[in-house]
């Protein structure tokens, strides 16, 4: 068969087929002894390369790599943060003034889009069977409320009202698995001595307590396809939200401030403060809100206080975009600062995500004093010569270990809300009333609010991102390029993340791997950054006339891909670095950092709150790569192109925009609707229960689908490759996303012929047919190149 076939024709066969099987002995390596997974090689380097000669799993040694550089990042984090500070401490006008810069960027990365309105009312909640009070102490009643927070989101929870004019207002947040009842004594589960709520309003305060979405892990999906990732409650709100810039923190702070217009609004006694204090996940929101909101008089933080350092070891729904660039806990208590701060240590909720569970794991464990002591220290320093000096109190319950809400905790807080105030011994529970809440209905009536929102700023996100992109002048080719810059940056700076150090000398180190009919191929390994390398095979076509130049086609793996895959492997990546080898290109097949499961997470998970990606270190590299091709006397410089399958084409759309040595891109199986694949909780699409827990990329909603990312690689040439069967997305959301692409090239641009989408009937793969012509042709390396 081979004999009256020409190899391009079989290859165009195969690649029409949905299922690849081919000859043994063909450009399979079949023959092939060496596996680069197990370091082993000829012993021949490429010329002005040294001889490589690490051992063992290089992929492997890979990842470790990133995952020390980023563990020594987020070290030094804290050292770095002073460069986006200028606090005058002359006055705490001045100083409120110097810090609004941090503020609003505190606002921004938790979140803080939807504006509350005008005017707040509290709602008692009732029904035609049942009152609104819900329960009666010896001095106080207890309400059920709700209050608008924002569009048709609410808070709701319980509203406590001494019988006296309040000494003072305070919002009193449970940890995310208690609820309102249990801290207000109407419901078992919290020791009385710990009922804070309850102490409160025996002693005078008005209290609000909203309802805080909870921690439960079950099963998510939608009606039609329900998936066996279980994932807490917390978590499913949070992975949306994310991808439209919006967090979990963000909504509850909202709901918390909102409640604070009310009771300014409200306000019974003038000269009574207004107080937050919280415990566990309440104790983040009380932070995080006294920081924001100068309206708040004093803040009581418990269980919770401590270094950050280790935010990525925490549950996946503390992860904040950023935080640890400009804030640990002591950079956000400097900014409540001259107001009173009190510090609880106390023993706090002790909690444990397990990996596998398709929900990212993480852990939740009491500071330990110590921390929370250099904590303390360090914000002290942050203000010192500030008025007044003692602005921060430090009570420690138990050795740390203690109950939380003591009366040391409470009556500092009183204090510091009104110095007539004080705690009063804890009488009686609260006799209940009314059974007129059920807490599981009310919690789900808030998850829905909640999801419903997010969704709803998801069918609006496509307008958000038209007028982020409003700013782009297509009426000249020069006017393009000039006004795409501005979103270039934007895009790796603020999207991507941009490390700033300056990427080191290759030091490039081969050893010969493949000796193939019509190809070499060869290990290689750069150096990047102190302790992060690129990894790859190239493969050299053979018979290259001396002083002969050849374009570079650089093809990205897949999920847990290797090199080798692109190679030699029969599966979705079709060998099609060897193929096109074959076809008398140069290749490139790195090694990506998508590999070893968790491992890998993880490492999104330590980049995000340094305000970066996976992707801040895959650009670098990619770079790297490229600067060295182009060192070689085989290639030319002026035709290199990217080609990637699946997570590889999720690659091509964040790095080729950066990468402007690309000149030619082509993004197989992956090109799709990304922010409704990343945001809906009504596709079965979705990967918001996914196991894939480090797909969200922070705020890609209001900035850059994959449309947004293509116009950033125009008007260089730019292919989709996408299989009908292919479960990514359905044919309908790729074809949508890309009308926008060819509108661009086509209707704006007028280089409609430099866009393709290469349709074909098949499932999630390389087809490498009309995606060969198209490297062939904008490559300028046309077939039948001689042998």
């Amino acid at each position: 068969m081979l004999g009256v076939m020409s190899r391009r024709e079989f290859l165009s066969k195969v690649a029409k087929t949905t299922t690849i099987s081919l000859p043994a002995g063909f450009w399979l390596h079949a023959h092939l002894l060496h596996t680069e997974a197990l370091g082993q090689a000829i012993g021949e380097q490429l010329p002005n390369t040294e001889l490589l000669e690490m051992q063992g799993d290089i992929a492997r040694q890979l990842v470790e790599g990133v995952d020390a550089f980023l563990l020594q990042n987020l070290e030094q984090a804290a050292q770095n943060r002073h460069r986006s500070w200028h606090r005058d401490l002359a006055s705490p006008v001045r100083y409120n003034e110097s810090i609004r810069a941090n503020r609003e960027q505190l606002a921004k990365v938790i979140g803080l889009k939807d504006a509350r309105p005008a005017q707040t009312t509290m709602e008692i909640v009732e029904s035609v069977h049942s009152s609104g009070q819900v329960g009666q102490g010896a001095n106080y009643k207890i309400y059920a409320v709700r209050w608008r927070a924002f569009r048709n989101v609410y808070g709701e929870g319980l509203l406590l009202v001494p019988e006296s004019p309040p000494v003072a207002d305070v919002i009193v947040l449970p940890d995310a698995d208690h609820t309102p009842e249990q801290i207000a004594g109407l419901a078992p589960g919290v020791a009385a001595e710990s009922q804070y709520a309850r102490r409160l309003v025996e002693s005078g305060c008005r209290v609000i307590i909203p309802v805080l979405i909870n921690r439960t892990i079950k099963p998510y999906g939608t009606e039609s396809h329900w998936s066996s990732t279980r994932l807490s409650n917390r978590e499913y709100i949070y992975r949306p939200a994310y991808e439209l810039g919006r967090h979990i923190i963000g909504y509850e702070v909202q709901k918390i401030l909102a409640a604070i217009d009310w009771l300014e609004s409200e306000r019974e006694n003038e000269n009574a403060s207004i107080g937050v204090m919280g415990w566990g996940e309440g104790g983040l929101l009380a932070l995080y809100a006294s920081a924001l909101d100068t309206r708040i008089a004093a803040a009581c933080v418990s269980g919770y206080f401590d270094a950050r350092e280790d935010i990525w070891q925490e549950p996946i729904y503390r992860n904040v975009f950023g935080l640890l660039e400009q804030f640990g806990d002591a950079e956000i208590a400097s900014m409540i600062a001259p107001r009173s701060l009190i510090i609880e240590a106390a023993q706090g909720p002790e909690i444990v995500i397990p990996p596998g569970t398709g929900g990212a794991p993480g852990k939740i464990t009491t500071p330990a004093v110590k921390t929370v002591r250099a904590e303390v220290k360090r914000a002290e320093s942050l203000v010192e010569g500030l008025t007044p000096k003692r602005w921060i109190n430090l009570v420690v319950s138990g050795k740390g270990q203690g109950p939380y809400g003591s009366a040391a905790a409470l009556r500092a807080l009183i204090a510091s809300l009104n110095e007539q105030a004080t705690l009063v011994p804890s009488g009686d529970p609260p006799e209940i009333l009314s059974k007129t809440i059920d807490p599981k209905v009310r919690h789900q009536r808030q998850l829905e609010e909640l999801d419903r929102h997010t969704q709803y700023v998801l069918s609006e996100s496509a307008n958000v991102r038209n007028d982020f992109f409003s700013k782009v002048d297509t009426k000249s080719s020069e006017d393009f390029a000039s006004s795409i810059q501005w979103y270039n940056d934007y895009f790796y700076k603020e999207v991507v993340g941009r490390f700033t150090q300056e990427t080191l000398p290759p030091h490039a180190r081969t050893r010969l791997l493949y000796d193939e009919q019509f190809y070499r191929g060869y290990q290689v390994v750069l150096d990047v950054f102190p302790g992060v390398f690129a990894y790859g095979i190239l493969l050299l076509p053979k018979g290259m006339h001396k002083n002969e130049k050849r374009p570079v086609v650089v093809c990205q793996h897949g999920l847990e891909g290797r090199p080798r895959d692109t190679v030699m492997k029969r599966d979705y990546h079709s060998s099609f670095a060897a193929r096109l080898a074959e076809d008398g290109f140069i290749t490139f097949s790195p090694q990506n950092l998508y590999i070893f499961g968790d491992d890998f997470r993880t490492l999104q998970r330590k980049a995000n709150p340094l305000g970066k990606t996976l992707f801040s270190i895959i650009i670098p590299q990619h770079q790297q790569i490229v600067d060295w091709l182009q060192t070689l006397p085989q290639v030319d410089s002026e035709r290199i192109g990217l080609y990637g399958i699946s997570y590889g084409g999720k690659t091509v759309m964040r790095v080729t925009p950066v990468v402007e040595d690309y000149k030619v891109a082509i993004c197989s199986a992956d090109f799709n609707d990304w922010v409704w694949k990343n945001a809906s909780t009504r596709s079965p699409y979705s990967y918001v229960w996914s196991g894939e827990y480090e797909i969200f990329e922070w705020d890609l909603g209001s900035t850059f689908n994959y449309a947004e990312m293509a116009t950033l690689i125009a008007p260089r040439p730019f292919m989709v490759e996408r299989g009908h069967f292919d479960g990514v997305a359905p044919d309908e959301r790729v074809a949508y996303e890309y009308a926008k692409v060819r509108f661009l090239y086509e209707a704006k641009l007028g280089i409609g012929e430099r866009t393709e989408i290469a349709w074909f009937v098949g499932p999630h793969q390389i087809h490498g047919e009309k995606s060969f012509d198209f490297l062939h042709k904008w490559l300028d390396f046309p077939e039948g190149w001689p042998k």
